[in-house]
């Protein structure tokens, strides 16, 4: 029986819009202050709402109420932010 011819497969090269950019490439690593800020956001935010829970709702700030939660909650999501700048 006589042998079936092996065909090579092209080399895949992807369409030119999708190819990554001379820019995409030479991306630089982020900062310190990246990472550093953002644990400093979790941290502050955790801190703050186990003051305000601890002290039930005395501390941090008693006129803001449960303000407070969204302050501490709203650094937390700060920090989501800044961590999605983190290469």
């Amino acid at each position: 029986m006589p042998k079936s011819n092996v065909r090579k497969k092209k080399v895949y090269t992807p369409p030119a819009e999708l190819r990554p950019t001379q820019a995409a490439t030479t991306r630089k690593p982020s900062p310190v202050w990246v990472p550093a800020l953002a644990v400093a956001l979790i941290v502050a935010g955790i801190a703050w709402l186990v003051t305000f829970y601890l002290s039930q709702g005395q501390y941090p700030v008693y006129s803001w109420r449960y303000w407070n939660l969204a302050i501490g909650f709203g650094a937390m999501v700060a920090a989501l932010g800044v961590l999605s700048k983190w290469r």
